[in-house]
């Protein structure tokens, strides 16, 4: 049965659903073919979260980039101190 009206004194304006802790919701233009590979690897795994493996391939692809950066740095530091020790 439906109301002729409804009270939304007390509402609140915004998602329904609140993102967990450590994430924000955003929106973002992927690619329609990146998309595609990671809704598909989701599904022939078997199920999962495509947006989950998102993160992860991007988490991965950060560390991966401070693991160069450091390993840049370690060789730099080490032709410095080769250079003041002659």
């Amino acid at each position: 049965m439906r109301k002729k009206e409804y009270n939304f004194e007390n509402a609140k304006q915004g998602a329904i659903v609140q993102p967990t802790s450590g994430k924000t919701r955003i929106t973002i233009r992927i690619d329609n073919d990146i998309l595609k590979f990671f809704r598909n690897h989701v599904n022939k795994a078997g199920g999962g979260n495509y947006q989950t493996l998102i993160n992860e391939v991007l988490r991965e692809y950060v560390q991966q980039m401070d693991s160069t950066l450091e390993k840049k740095l370690r060789k730099v530091i080490r032709e410095e101190l080769k250079m003041i020790a002659k």
